[in-house]
């Protein structure tokens, strides 16, 4: 009798560029299905040519989809130079799955994104085309990944810069140039001014760092063109006051005209968002390649 042949395991490989790899990411991966995750942690963006040619040349045709690579760590645009080197270093048919997702912000970023444009849709019966949007917390890479989301939408984007300038506005010409869309950065090194912003705006994002309060109710109270505000922090206090964390598009205690999104209905959302996108590496017969952008196309087609 012919011997069986057994299928390959599904391996993930875990780059970190930090000192420790995220519990977080590792959990996920592990209940999407993968059965080995072997981590690195502390790596160079010159170690990702050697490391990928690695995984890709021991397991053969059928192995080599079954490996995927994941890309933590938490910087934004060195996840994506990362990524794309390790794009180059492969070739057919020795190609694994990439997905780069740093400190969960591709995901929430997109999750985030996704959420309002649902709001907008199904609530407001509107789109995001022309919206002025402001973003809080805009140079973490939360809130870069969710402003050239929302400029793709259309939204007139605005980058709010906490407390420098040059560097805000630096990193809204960089991403406009990168990713082709338009942003543009405001000063926001006030209170004051922190409050005619937010009174111009129909829709605030605070992605802000967390136990942080950036918005008071005082700076909301002269937003009445304001529609939706969302906050990703989850730890006290909330970066928007009177915004509870379970708020699930409810209108915000002291700025009742707007609906509030929390940060536990984001995360669930950004939950999801991630077990899929692990899911689609596990389900695939071929490799895939998953950033910040195609996290926000597999977030519109979950809402």
């Amino acid at each position: 009798m012919a011997e069986q042949v057994r299928e390959k395991p599904f391996i993930l490989h875990f780059l970190t560029t930090e000192k420790h790899f995220s519990p977080f990411d590792a959990n996920m991966a592990s209940d999407a299905g993968y059965d080995s995750i072997f981590t690195y942690n502390n790596v160079t963006l010159d170690e990702i040519t050697s490391l990928v040619q690695d995984a890709i040349f021991s397991r053969g045709p059928r192995g080599v989809w079954r490996t995927g690579i994941f890309i933590g760590g938490r910087d934004m645009d060195l996840a994506m130079e990362m990524m794309g080197k390790a794009k180059k270093t492969m070739f057919p048919p020795f190609q694994v799955s990439l997905f780069a997702d740093p400190s969960g912000a591709f995901t929430t970023g997109a999750a985030l994104s996704a959420y309002v444009f649902s709001i907008c849709r199904d609530k407001l019966v509107t789109n995001m085309k022309g919206k002025r949007v402001v973003v809080f917390g805009a140079t973490g890479p939360v809130g870069g990944c969710a402003s050239i989301m929302c400029a793709k939408e259309g939204a007139d984007v605005r980058l709010v810069a906490h407390s420098n300038v040059e560097k805000t506005a630096q990193l809204a010409e960089k991403y406009s140039a990168t990713y082709d869309v338009t942003l543009s950065c405001v000063d926001g090194t006030s209170d004051a001014k922190k409050a005619a912003i937010i009174a111009d705006a129909e829709i605030l994002l605070c992605c802000a760092s967390a136990g942080v309060r950036v918005i008071s109710t005082e700076m909301l109270k002269n937003a009445k063109g304001l529609l939706i505000a969302a906050d990703v922090n989850a730890v006290p206090p909330s970066g928007i006051e009177g915004l509870d964390a379970m708020s699930d598009a409810l209108p915000i205690k002291g700025a009742e005209w707007a609906l509030g999104l929390g940060a536990l209905a984001i995360g669930s959302r950004k939950y999801n968002l991630q077990k899929k996108m692990f899911q689609m590496m596990l389900d695939s017969e071929t490799s895939v390649e998953l950033d910040f952008l195609s996290a926000y196309d597999v977030a519109r087609k979950l809402i």
